[in-house]
């Protein structure tokens, strides 16, 4: 048999390339550091995507429905980039160096809009859309952010991972936890100081800041080099799969390999699952460990599409129900919430969600007889408990927007905290679903495609929110051949987003039995 191409990534290696020590490299610190860069780095990617829609609207010149699929457009690349990222990251560079290879590419681009936002003559004369030159500038400097991030949120979580005792689950399933929450506290700085910043005193000084922060990010990551510990890449995961599959084709019509009946086979952990790509073995082209590399990727993919439906829920936060908001009664008092901060009602909730079911778990944790309520919270359970608090999110916001509907035909407007029951169920499931793929893909993954693996949480978050949109389309389509489109006009007191609501509330559910299956065979 060939000889292993695969570099061994279950060991560690320090700054200098020797054997690190566990005193001085790694550990809790190290890896808190991934979480505070995350929240830094997240705050000034959404600061931003919220603030790009008034630049394009009012510097660059763009309509309204142009200025909101570019952002959308822009939104949907950067997480799509996590793959290509998580790419580089397994194949190529060590996650240090992935990090520090695409913030910088997030920087350049963040600097770049920057002074064309702050340079007359790289802007459109009033009334006229951006020349050629202009736009290619804003273009440029657009995708070097979303190329940027996509590398960042692949990287950095697997990086933040990497420095704790892998033998230690409570420990992984931790930093994931608190991951996410500096992840939802960026958001929460986004959400309120930036957009008060934003229309307090423009858009020119969010830019500035993103640039300060995005630095000092990068700064703050590059300070723990000394006691990060490494993963060496192993080469491209990519080629190794397409290997197996060409192997395996090849030998299609031949007895299946004496190898599926050594010990060593027989220990690795899917040997049982798709069984035609053992054929992959016969001869001396592919190893074991290339094999089972493959196997152990294809077997999260199901569990990878079953998240998707969960984010087109997650969408409709950003979409309809801020429009819900806009005709609601949002005053507070004296105090008028502004629409871009409806989103702070879910991160306060998922903030405050996960430091409580840290406390719960550590509870269960001291008390060793209850190794039953344990396994409930395995990620696997999570992001099924996740999947159905999203159908019934959209259950409640199918009855909300009944009686908001009901309300408003009775000349009543009513309170925009009405929402909070969707915002408050949405917001568990996306700390559940979230917090739970990234530490299922990260510790079920290959050593080798970590990175990758994690970047499929990411890509789940994309492909939801263009499945929103084909469903709004497709839905509209239907709709109109009967009557009329349910989300048709811009009334929302004249559309029947209640019935939007409730096929996706069907839809979930359904995707929910699809999950389980899988989620059983896995």
């Amino acid at each position: 048999m060939a000889e292993e191409m695969v570099v061994d990534n279950g060991e560690f290696e320090d700054w200098s390339g020797s054997k690190p020590d566990p005193g001085r490299h790694g550990g809790v610190t190290a890896a808190c550091i991934a979480c505070v860069v995350e929240a830094l780095e997240n705050m000034v990617f959404l600061s931003n995507a919220t603030n790009f829609v008034a630049y394009f609207l009012k510097s660059m010149h763009y309509s309204a429905a142009e200025s909101a699929n570019m952002v959308t457009n822009f939104m949907g690349t950067s997480f799509l980039l996590t793959i290509f990222g998580g790419f580089v990251s397994d194949s190529f560079l060590t996650r240090f160096k992935t990090f520090i290879f695409f913030c910088t590419l997030e920087l350049l681009g963040l600097i770049l809009l920057t002074i064309q936002a702050q340079n007359s003559r790289l802007l459109p004369v009033l009334n006229k859309k951006p020349s050629k030159t202009q736009e290619a500038i804003l273009y440029s400097g657009l995708y070097a952010i979303a190329a940027g991030v996509g590398g960042v949120k692949a990287a950095l979580p697997a990086h933040g991972a990497d420095q704790l005792n892998h033998s230690n689950k409570g420990l992984i399933s931790s930093f994931f936890n608190w991951f996410f929450f500096s992840l939802c506290f960026g958001g929460l700085i986004a959400s309120t100081i930036m957009i008060w910043i934003e229309e307090n005193l423009g858009w020119n000084w969010s830019f500035k800041i993103s640039v300060v922060t995005l630095s000092a990010a990068l700064c703050i990551f590059t300070m723990g080099f000394p006691i990060y510990r490494y993963k060496r890449p192993g080469g491209s995961p990519l080629t190794r799969i397409y290997k197996v599959f060409a192997s395996a084709i090849g030998n299609r019509k031949m007895s299946p390999p004496e190898a599926e009946n050594t010990q060593i086979y027989n220990e690795k952990r899917n040997h049982d699952k798709l069984r035609f790509l053992n054929k992959a073995l016969i001869g001396d082209s592919v190893t074991v460990t290339e094999v089972e590399e493959t196997k152990t990727f294809l077997g999260l993919l199901p569990i990878f599409a079953s998240t998707i439906m969960m984010n087109c829920c997650l969408a409709q936060l950003m979409t309809f129900s801020v429009q819900q908001g806009n005709i609601m009664d949002r005053s507070l008092n004296n105090f008028k919430i502004p629409t871009q901060s409806l989103s702070v009602f879910p991160l306060f909730i998922m903030l405050a969600s996960i430091p409580l079911y840290e406390y719960f778990i550590r509870m269960l944790r001291l008390k060793n007889n209850r190794p039953r309520m344990l396994n409930m919270f395995q990620p696997l359970r999570r992001i099924g408990l996740g999947l159905a608090l999203a159908s019934g999110s959209m259950a409640a916001a199918a009855m909300v927007e009944v009686k908001r509907r009901e309300a408003a035909t009775n000349g009543v407007i009513l309170s925009v905290f009405w929402l909070g029951w969707q915002y408050l169920l949405l917001g568990i499931s996306d700390m559940l679903t979230l917090g739970g793929m990234l530490e299922f893909f990260y510790s079920e993954s290959p050593d080798s495609m970590r990175s990758m693996s994690t970047a499929l949480s990411w890509c789940s978050t994309s492909m939801g929110y263009f499945i929103s949109s084909v469903l709004v389309t497709v839905s509209n389509s239907v709709s109109g051949h009967f009557g009329k489109e349910w989300l048709g006009g811009m009334d929302l007191n004249r559309t029947r987003l209640d019935l939007f609501y409730t096929l996706l509330c069907i839809l979930n559910f359904i995707n929910l039995i699809n999950y389980i299956f899988w989620a059983k065979s896995y």
